[in-house]
């Protein structure tokens, strides 16, 4: 995974930054295929300085724990996810395709990524708290990346103009559905290829997109006609809306 590691506050007594951070990709990439492989509770220390080629006591000077090394690799896999959306926003042209093409980038990074993308679902609480709130802030972080495109695309007229509150759900499940290769794969890779999925997906995203701002109202309780009223209305009954 050769996305870099954002550097968090995890000590060490290494003075050279640079140094920091190529040793601790090396560490994290030795690591992530033994936590795949045997675990995160099976895999020690020594197990994975030997396959990072430094000593246990070089891996000792950049993380303190095996708790350190799990952050990062969760750390490694969110930059390599994020390098791989905002590579598709640097090249996407406009309008529904540049939708279309960022949820495609996403879902192959999603694709290739699999193995680690359920590690961190199954080993993120083995985490202290304050690294298990970094991980969640990760992956808002991407969703926001999505619901930055969604926003710019609505405000320019290029999809219909939606509310804030549609912006968000569907971004989120545009995530939600490329972790459902990850999590589905053992029955969607029987009988979808991945450019099948995301043919599949992007439509019926595009279809959510193109809906309209309209929003269930239940949860407001009726109005004086009996029918619901959406919480984020104007006074005037129109939903509130990105400018």
């Amino acid at each position: 995974m050769p996305a870099s590691i954002r550097q968090a506050t995890i000590p060490t007594q290494v003075k050279d930054p640079d140094l920091v951070t190529r040793r601790r990709r090396q560490i994290a990439d030795a690591a992530v295929q033994l936590f795949i492989r045997n675990g995160f509770h099976k895999t020690t220390t020594r197990q994975i300085a030997r396959a990072a080629g430094i000593s246990i006591g070089s891996l000792y000077e950049y993380c303190t724990c095996k708790e350190d090394i799990l952050y990062l690799v969760c750390e490694q896999i969110h930059a390599e996810m994020e390098r791989g959306v905002g590579q598709a926003m640097t090249h996407a042209s406009g309008g529904k395709e540049a939708l279309a093409e960022v949820i495609r980038e996403y879902f192959l990074v999603c694709h290739r990524m699999s193995d680690f993308i359920l590690m961190i679902y199954q080993q993120t609480q083995s985490l202290p708290s304050q690294w298990q709130r970094r991980v969640l802030e990760n992956e808002l972080r991407i969703t926001g990346i999505l619901v930055g495109v969604l926003a710019r695309l609505a405000s320019s007229g290029e999809l219909p103009r939606l509310t804030e509150r549609t912006i968000e759900i569907l971004a989120h499940n545009i995530v939600v559905l490329g972790h459902m290769w990850t999590f589905r794969r053992w029955f969607l890779a029987k009988h979808y290829s991945i450019e099948d999925y995301i043919r599949l997906q992007t439509a019926a995203i595009l279809r959510m997109c193109t809906a309209g701002p309209a929003e269930p109202s239940a949860f407001a309780g009726p109005g004086p006609s009996g029918k619901g009223k959406d919480p984020e209305a104007s006074p005037g009954g129109r939903p509130r809306e990105v400018p």
